[in-house]
């Protein structure tokens, strides 16, 4: 029987102990954090999730204790009785540094054998190591914390929904695959040979079907799966905040979601936050930051400088507007000691690979050098300046070339060269993106595909261009980011049986299509569907914006890698023959 089962009960965790706690016999369990050996003197420091607190062995300590202290070593599992004393040595760096527990029973738990990395806060091991022992890697008190921050973002969430009127409903884990933007994990069916489920992308037509049924407000912490490439950002499984509501329109939706922010905020940082939060229309986000989640705690905005180059003798400009494209700028304030030639060489070498063709530039020390001064008069150039407000001390970078690769290259450059700059204020800066193009073009086929779901309401006033100009049509969607990073989308969706057929014809689905991927909704609606709308807040992506973390990976407790394994169970992997046989699947080399 283990010695824990024998009387010696946990009465407090190590981290919570105070110097309000003097004088109080307490059991403490955890981990040996640090084991010194200070001849007549042994201090062992014990870690659990609340924190770690320091055990004290003297020569009064009774001699079997403390031999069972001089014999511990790291990451022991221990259960200690003692009186908390005040200590004589504090330690400010901790919360539990002025007091300490003079143990008089100790319990070895469980051994350990020696880890393969040391537990320590600040780890330089590898990090495929550390995901390869991630139970360990999970006793750091960062990731710990993050994972206990995770866990109240949740509650807060269970509790301001249900306060408001949400129900918690649990929509299946195995559907009929539909299109929704990503590929689909796919699971075989043992009783319907050669069929599959797929697991969902995210509750979408479940929710939907939730308001025909009359909930009115759906809540669920939803798990979401898309087999897509890898990045910080994201994961192949994930957690939604997904929420639908009934009777309503945009400014509801926004206003409640807001206020859930206020809430979490409040609860989980400390921090007030005042609403509504900031706004702008999809044309503005990129038009002035290249990017439909904008990074809005500094300034650094895109301006097009076409109307003062499109008659100048460069042909890198000039060539760009004449094919349809434009050339624009962004100007790096105070930026020129940092970004010297060869900076700015590495600059335009970054640019090629995400697309442009190459970067123009205006490096201004004691007077302004631009990259291209020989093909325009001091006039155009002293325009440029002017114009952007360039100064002494000044970086101008310009990109030419279409549209979407000019917004994107310069929203890309932008914050990479502000991360360099260091002049990202550290704060919380939350923006509403509204007004989304309905449609947007293929490039390669010239087609015009849904930037969203077919279920998604475009505006009233657009629904006329339907047929006519799809480049009118702008979107009932929404999305809010947070520092550059999109937390949620969420849409007002179709109601109306007819305007939905015209959206599947708009975007070319035939009506075999339509049964086959969507047919049991489209049914549903011709029973009376309420005016409805929802959004899903990423809840992995809210836990690494509160926490600090650089990846995804430091708030999800096994996480996937790259390649989309997770290193430590080793999967995916392979299954016996016999199993692929039940399900009549055969695997091709």
């Amino acid at each position: 029987m283990s010695e824990y089962m024998t009387g010696l009960k946990r009465t407090h965790y190590c981290g919570d102990l105070r110097l309000s706690d003097v004088g109080r016999e307490v059991v403490v369990c955890g981990w040996a954090q640090r084991c010194r050996d200070l001849g007549q003197l042994i201090f062992i420091d014990l870690r659990d999730r609340a924190g770690v607190v320091q055990l004290a062995f003297t020569d009064q300590t009774d001699r079997d204790v403390f031999a069972k202290a001089f014999a511990c070593r790291s990451e022991f599992v221990l259960a200690a009785k003692g009186v908390v004393c005040e200590r004589s040595a504090k330690n400010p760096e901790i919360p539990t540094g002025e007091i300490e527990i003079v143990v008089s029973d100790l319990r070895v738990l469980s051994k350990a054998q020696t880890p393969p990395f040391e537990i320590v806060d600040d780890s330089d091991t590898n990090e495929e190591l550390r995901l390869r022992y991630r139970y360990l890697d999970l006793r750091r008190r960062p990731l710990l914390h993050n994972l206990m921050m995770r866990s109240k973002i949740a509650k807060v969430a269970r509790d301001y929904f249900a306060e408001n009127g949400f129900v918690e409903i649990e929509t299946p884990m195995m559907i009929k695959s539909t299109p929704e933007g990503a590929r689909d994990y796919l699971v075989p069916s043992r009783i319907h040979n050669g069929k599959f489920y797929a697991l969902p992308q995210s509750p979408q037509i479940y929710k939907q079907l939730l308001m025909v049924s009359g909930f009115d407000r759906y809540i669920q912490l939803a798990r979401c799966f898309r087999d897509e490439d890898l990045r910080a950002d994201r994961q192949p499984e994930f957690t939604q905040i997904d929420m639908e509501l009934s009777f309503v329109d945009v400014e509801d939706i926004l206003e409640i979601n807001e206020g859930f922010f206020q809430r979490l905020f409040s609860e989980v940082l400390g921090q007030e936050l005042s609403v509504p939060f900031m706004r702008m229309t999809y044309n503005e986000a990129m038009e002035n930051y290249g990017s439909d989640k904008p990074d809005v705690r500094f300034d650094m905005k895109i301006r097009d400088i076409s109307d003062l180059v499109k008659d100048c003798g460069f042909g890198v400009f000039t060539g760009a507007i004449e094919n349809g494209g434009s050339v624009r700028a962004i100007v790096a304030k105070n930026a020129a000691a940092t970004y010297t030639r060869k900076e700015i060489d590495k600059l335009t070498e970054y640019v090629r690979g995400i697309g442009a063709k190459g970067l123009a530039y205006v490096r201004w020390v004691d007077e302004p050098n631009a990259s291209f001064k020989k093909f325009m008069t001091d006039d155009e150039l002293n325009a440029i300046y002017e114009h952007l407000g360039a100064e002494k001390g000044d970086v101008i970078l310009i990109v030419a070339d279409k549209n979407s690769t000019v917004l994107s290259t310069l929203g890309a450059l932008r914050l990479k060269i502000a991360k360099r700059l260091d002049i990202i204020p550290d704060e919380f800066r939350f923006v509403w993106i509204v007004d989304f193009p309905f449609f947007e073009k293929d490039e390669e086929t010239g087609e015009w595909i849904a930037m969203h779901h077919p279920f998604t309401m475009p505006k009233e006033d657009c629904i006329r261009y339907l047929d006519s100009d799809p480049s009118k049509v702008i979107a009932k969607a929404y999305d809010l980011t947070l520092n550059g990073v999109e937390l949620s989308s969420g849409s007002m969706r179709i109601t109306d049986p007819e305007l939905q057929q015209k959206m599947f014809r708009a975007l070319k689905l035939t009506d075999e299509e339509i049964e086959a991927k969507f047919g049991f909704l489209v049914e549903a609606y011709k029973y009376g569907a309420p005016p409805h709308g929802g959004m899903g807040i990423g809840l992995d992506r809210v836990t690494m914006l509160l926490c600090g973390a650089d990846s995804l990976r430091d708030v999800t407790a096994f996480p996937k890698v790259q390649n989309a394994s997770e290193l430590m169970s080793a999967c995916p992997a392979p299954v016996d023959q016999e199993c692929l046989d039940v399900l009549g699947i055969t695997v091709k080399e």
